[in-house]
């Protein structure tokens, strides 16, 4: 499935044009790697997605084309949330 339409599918981005626009600025990580929103995601792979202050670690558990907005949730599962606030707390 492509990454910007899981976003989507999954909530995470509420709107794929949206999603796309984050994956092509550079700020969606694969297991690792930049994405772009035409990258393909298979259950199992890791995201990172950067936000505002905001970074979102996240693992894909399933892949459907549509979901309910109450099972949208069961299609990741969150690893970490980190905050830039907490980041510079530490100096």
């Amino acid at each position: 499935m492509r990454l910007d339409k899981f976003l989507k599918v999954s909530r995470i981005i509420k709107r794929r044009s949206v999603a796309k626009e984050i994956a092509d600025k550079d700020r969606i990580q694969i297991n690792g790697k930049t994405a772009k929103s035409s990258s393909i995601v298979k259950v199992g792979d890791e995201l990172e997605i950067r936000f505002g202050n905001k970074t979102l670690i996240a693992k894909v558990e399933d892949l459907r084309d549509t979901t309910k907005k109450d099972e949208a949730k069961e299609l990741y599962s969150v690893i970490e949330e980190r905050y830039k606030d907490q980041d510079s707390s530490k100096e």
